[in-house]
């Protein structure tokens, strides 16, 4: 211990809200439906601004997330659009305002975890199969990640 400086309490402060933010975010994620939409994602911004005491009109949303800033939103979106598959050693970033969606391995050193069948469970375990192109030849395999385009960015 000596040497070694502690945070002070902003520090401290900072890092508890936000983790009780994304932990808020992650027990309450799957309540905004349609999930994996800019729509669920405003649900939620509506509920926070609202549990914090707002009313409901544009003003007050707008003024709330100005004043959450840049950091602590894009902190929260990242959190409400990934997904965490342990047991298949994925990890999912999700995010519609992205063109793609990225599938990561958490175990680069075995390229069997970014086996297509395996991408498919993790996919239909968190209800995003149906929404990413089916086409597989699509599937860019990068190192250690799998870009894979939304639908609705599909050529007609």
């Amino acid at each position: 211990m000596f040497g070694m400086s502690l945070p002070d309490s902003d520090q401290l402060q900072g890092t508890l809200v936000d983790f009780a933010l994304v932990e808020l975010i992650r027990q309450h994620r799957l309540s905004f439906q349609p999930l994996w939409t800019v729509d669920s994602w405003a649900k939620l911004m509506i509920w926070l601004a609202l549990n914090c005491g707002l009313s409901s009109d544009k003003g007050n949303f707008e003024h709330f997330a100005q004043s959450l800033g840049e950091r602590i939103t894009t902190r929260l979106r990242r959190s409400f659009f990934e997904r965490e598959l342990a047991d298949l050693e994925l990890h999912v970033l999700a995010d519609p305002a992205d063109a793609q969606v990225l599938v990561l391995s958490q175990a680069p050193q075995d390229p069997s975890v970014l086996a297509p069948d395996r991408l498919t469970r993790a996919l239909e375990r968190i209800d995003l199969l149906e929404l990413v192109t089916a086409d597989r030849s699509r599937w860019q395999v990068l190192d250690g990640v799998v870009a894979i385009p939304w639908k609705r960015s599909e050529p007609s």
